[in-house]
C-alpha cells in the first residue's frame, strides 16, 4: 500500500525535501502502526525541513516530530486498533520516520492515548509547542508558584509555545505579561489572556547581572540574552522554565539571580520526557486549555504546503499554531 509523505534526502552534502509517494515497506520497525490524520509545524521542524541545523540524523527520512491519528495495527499491549493516539518527540522526525506522512510505524512506548476531550486535530493544534508549554506550567507549579505570587512573563508570546502558555496561564488565574517583537499582535495576545504586552527589545540586548524585580516566574522559549535578563528581573524565590533557543543557545548570565535572590532555572525537555509526565501534561491540556482560544491561534495547511512555511517559522513570521492535514 502506498501513501504520501514528505521525504528529506541528502546527496553530496546538499539536502532536499519533496512530497513523495512511498510504500509501507519503506517504514521503519515498530510494534504499532498508525493512520496519521494530522501533524504540525514546530520550530524544530522548520530547522529540519530547511537544513539550517543538523536535526535529521538519518537519511532518507520523513520529518515531523509530531503526529496524531488512529491505530490500525498493534503488537503492543497498551494499544488496540481504533484508538486515537498522539506522539511528540522521542527522536521521531530526527532519526525515525515522522509525522509528515499518511502512515507511521512506531514504538508503542512512544505513544500516548488521547484524552476523549481532545480529537486528533486539537492534539496537533497543541502539538509539541503546546505540550511543551504545559510542561513549563507544571514545572512552575511544582516550584510552588501560584497566581498569588505575582506576574508570570512569557517570552516569544506570539509563537506556538508562547501562545499556548499565555492561554494556559491566564485560564489558571495568573496575570500574564507577554513579551513579543511583533507589537502589532497586541490585540491577538490580549484575546489569549495577556494582561500586559512587553516589547522584546527590553530583554533581548545585554543587560545587568541583576535588575529590578518584576515577575514571580516566567516561561522562556528564547534563550540567550533574553533568558539572562528574565532571570535578572525575576523576584526573590521565583522560577523560570526554559524550553527554547530562538535567540540562541548561549546564556550570558551571572550567578547573581541564583545566589542573591534564590531564583530557580527549570530546564524543560519535551523530547525524552517520561511517559507518566507526558500523560499528565496531556490530561491537563484537555482540562485546562480553552479550545476556543486554541482554535483562534491555529490555521490548517495541506501536507505539501508545510515545506514553504518552514523558513517562515524560523524567521518569526508564523503566528500561533499550524496544523498539517496530511490527507490533503
Amino acid at each position: 500500500m502506498t501513501f504520501r509523505a514528505i521525504l528529506a534526502l541528502k546527496a553530496e552534502g546538499e539536502q532536499s525535501v519533496s512530497l513523495s509517494q512511498m510504500d509501507e515497506a519503506d517504514l521503519m520497525p515498530g510494534d504499532v502502526e498508525v493512520r496519521v490524520a494530522y501533524s504540525t509545524l514546530n520550530y524544530k521542524d522548520g530547522l529540519a525541513l530547511t537544513g539550517r541545523a543538523p536535526i535529521i540524523r538519518r537519511w532518507p527520512l520523513i520529518p515531523g516530530i509530531d503526529l496524531a491519528g488512529k491505530v490500525t495495527r498493534s503488537d503492543h499491549p497498551g494499544f488496540a486498533p481504533g484508538e486515537a493516539v498522539v506522539l511528540n518527540g522521542w527522536g521521531v522526525g530526527e532519526a525515525h520516520h515522522g509525522g509528515y506522512a499518511q502512515k507511521a510505524r512506531l514504538n508503542g512506548d512512544w505513544l500516548v492515548k488521547l484524552p476523549d476531550a481532545l480529537p486528533p486535530f486539537d492534539a496537533m493544534a497543541i502539538g509539541t509547542a503546546g505540550y511543551t508549554a504545559m510542561l513549563c506550567v507544571l514545572a512552575l507549579e511544582d516550584a510552588g508558584l501560584t497566581p498569588a505570587a505575582g506576574d508570570i512573563l512569557v517570552t516569544g508570546a506570539a509563537g506556538g509555545v508562547g501562545g499556548v502558555a499565555v492561554a494556559l496561564l491566564s485560564a489558571l488565574g495568573y496575570r500574564v505579561v507577554a513579551s513579543t517583537g511583533r507589537l502589532a499582535e497586541e490585540a491577538y495576545l490580549r484575546t489569549l489572556g495577556a494582561a500586559e504586552i512587553l516589547d522584546r527589545a527590553e530583554l533581548s540586548a545585554p543587560g545587568r547581572p541583576l535588575g529590578k524585580e518584576r515577575w514571580a516566574g516566567a516561561v522562556d522559549s528564547v534563550g540567550s540574552h533574553t533568558l539572562a535578563n528574565v532571570l535578572a528581573q525575576t523576584r526573590y524565590g521565583g522560577a523560570v522554565a526554559a524550553c527554547g533557543l530562538a535567540q540562541g543557545m548561549d546564556l550570558p548570565a551571572s550567578v547573581a539571580p541564583f545566589i542573591l535572590r534564590g531564583v530557580r532555572l527549570l530546564g524543560i525537555d519535551s523530547v525524552m520526557c517520561p511517559a507518566p509526565r507526558r500523560r499528565l501534561a496531556w490530561d491537563r491540556l484537555a482540562r485546562d486549555l480553552d479550545l476556543a482560544k486554541l482554535h483562534a491561534m491555529t490555521r490548517t495547511v495541506a501536507l505539501g504546503e508545510v515545506i514553504a512555511l518552514a523558513p517562515d517559522i524560523l524567521d518569526g513570521h508564523v503566528r500561533g499554531r499550524v496544523v498539517v492535514d496530511v490527507m490533503r
